[in-house]
């Protein structure tokens, strides 16, 4: 018998609470959300996150609390082990991701590379 895989990433209690608040303020229904990564910023890699109406043919999926939590298949190898979380400060809120596969952050934080 084979041994369940490790999931591609894993997701706070506050990181599925947020999703789920955004899932129903959608308006529409929804199968869940979709992670992705985009070329962007001064390091070259951003994470990427929007809705998605449906599963795409080759997307992992994280499921947690009745969530759905899709990784887009370009990017996996960038995104593999991390942490994705939700926080709220005084003054900015927001999805953080902690991903043991970082080498270096831009200075303003909006872009990685691996």
């Amino acid at each position: 018998m084979m041994a369940d895989k490790p999931p591609i990433m894993s997701v706070t209690e506050s990181a599925t609470c947020q999703v789920k608040a955004l899932l129903e303020a959608r308006g529409k229904p929804s199968a869940g959300i979709r992670i992705g990564v985009s070329t962007k910023g001064c390091s070259g890699l951003s994470y990427a996150i929007e809705y998605a109406d449906e599963k795409g043919e080759f997307d992992e999926v994280v499921h947690k609390d009745g969530v759905n939590i899709f990784i887009d298949p370009k990017a996996i190898m960038f995104i593999f082990g991390t942490e994705m979380d939700y926080k709220e400060e005084k003054l900015k809120s927001g999805f953080t991701f902690t991903n043991p596969n970082e080498s270096g952050r831009c200075g303003c934080g909006e872009s990685f590379f691996v």
